[in-house]
């Protein structure tokens, strides 16, 4: 749910550089990954509930900023969503181009939702089994490249490799870091369904920040030694680099990658954000259809109406899908490290099997650093057009339209016969 192996990190060298892209990459999981971690390992193990997050910030902060929680998730996931097919189809392009003209890219995302769809209605062990597969397959061509870049010390200097239309600079190489280490949340929604939850996040937890993040540090740091020029880097870009390295096998063995890692990853996205209406449904606050579940107890309503809204974002570019989806998903973030403060105020006596250390102040200082590099970004995005205004203009609607959501909900909830 927070990554699909190393794809997706080229644009961040081809800003950054190989040096400062290896300290960004190394970083940005401390500053920004590990202080989500451990929230999310105190409140998943104090709270381990269907909805997750949803369900920490409406005990904590009632329902109005748990409704708020779910609705910046959620809208986050519209644009997060779209970002998987269209990784799919970049890397599908580098191999067939004849997809990436006109419509076809467009449905061929359609394809990658409905069958991602199929796999989650079938049920979770059905998404569980196809998620690690998938993992050992798309990271073996990066095994390869680790140990045949060191052969190829300084060889690459002089490689002619195709124009890039990249503009991204550091500041937009750290963005994608972050969106590239984001998303530890999205575990939490499925807490029910996890033999001992309590104990089986926060482990799980911090184990795969340290796996995450060697996966995106070890190919950036081997293509390093053959002295390849940044400027050939950008997104889908990882599957010519393989072809200079270890010849057309290689190439092909990376394209393949990369669709299976933009499909594995929204197939386990499918997972977590479905459960949100769902959860919101039994609480009430979102009509009563969204529980529905099939004989797999997959709530297979609240899957197909999700499903549909991803599919309306397939014609955003992936630089863009990233500012928005950053932007939106800082918001609800916030409100789950403010919940973790409140809780701790509100319910002392509350069982925690994992604690964040150092008591109130702990708690609180955790989330500083994400908070300021959120901060940051929001002034940044401020000179980012989307939509014909600015991000910060257009995630500022985005929030006021949630708290609009909710008087109309809880309009309708009123009118409505008491569920």
């Amino acid at each position: 749910m927070v990554s699909g192996g190393t794809y997706g990190t080229e644009d961040i060298v081809h800003g950054a550089g190989y040096g400062r892209a290896i300290l960004i990459l190394l970083l940005t999981p401390v500053l920004w990954s590990l202080p989500t971690v451990l929230m999310i390992g105190e409140l998943s193990s104090a709270l381990p509930e269907e909805g997750g997050y949803y369900a920490w910030v409406r005990r904590a902060m009632g329902n109005c900023w748990g409704f708020q929680e779910a609705w910046l998730s959620l809208v986050a996931s519209i644009f997060d969503m779209a970002i998987y097919p269209t990784l799919f189809v970049l890397y599908l392009a580098r191999l067939f181009p004849w997809f990436g003209i006109g419509y076809r890219g467009v449905l061929v995302g359609l394809a990658v939702v409905g069958i991602c769809t199929g796999l989650n209605i079938a049920g979770i062990k059905v998404v569980a089994t196809t998620s690690i597969w998938l993992f050992c397959l798309l990271s073996a061509p990066f095994v390869i490249i680790v140990l045949l870049a060191p052969f190829k010390y300084g060889a690459l200097a002089q490689a002619v490799t195709r124009p890039t239309t990249s503009h991204v600079d550091i500041v937009g190489g750290l963005l994608i870091a972050m969106w590239n280490y984001m998303g530890w949340d999205n575990a939490s929604t499925i807490a029910v369904e996890v033999n001992q939850p309590q104990r089986t996040y926060p482990r799980a937890m911090i184990a795969a920040v340290i796996l995450v993040a060697i996966t995106y540090v070890l190919p950036v740091a081997a293509m390093s030694m053959t002295h390849l020029s940044p400027s050939a880097w950008e997104t889908g870009s990882w599957a010519d680099i393989a072809g200079l390295l270890g010849g057309p096998p290689l190439r092909i063995g990376l394209v393949l990658g990369g669709m299976m890692s933009a499909f594995g990853m929204f197939n386990a996205l499918v997972m977590s954000y479905s459960r949100l209406p769902y959860a919101m449904a039994q609480d009430g606050m979102l009509p009563k259809v969204f529980a529905r579940v099939n004989r797999r107890e997959a709530p297979w309503v609240s899957i197909v109406v999700l499903a549909t809204g991803w599919a309306l974002c397939l014609g955003l570019g992936f630089e863009r899908l990233v500012t928005i989806d950053v932007l939106v998903y800082g918001a609800s973030l916030f409100l789950e490290f403010l919940a973790l403060i409140v809780l701790r105020v509100t319910e002392p006596d509350l069982q925690r099997p994992f604690k964040v250390p150092g008591g109130m102040f702990g708690a609180t200082f955790l989330g500083v650093l994400p908070t300021l590099l959120l901060v940051f970004f929001v002034a940044r995005g401020d000179h980012e057009q989307i939509f014909g205004m600015s991000s910060l203009l257009f995630g500022s609607l985005l929030v006021i339209a949630g708290f609009l959501a909710y008087g109309i909900d809880v309009t309708l909830r009123r009118a409505r016969p008491l569920q």
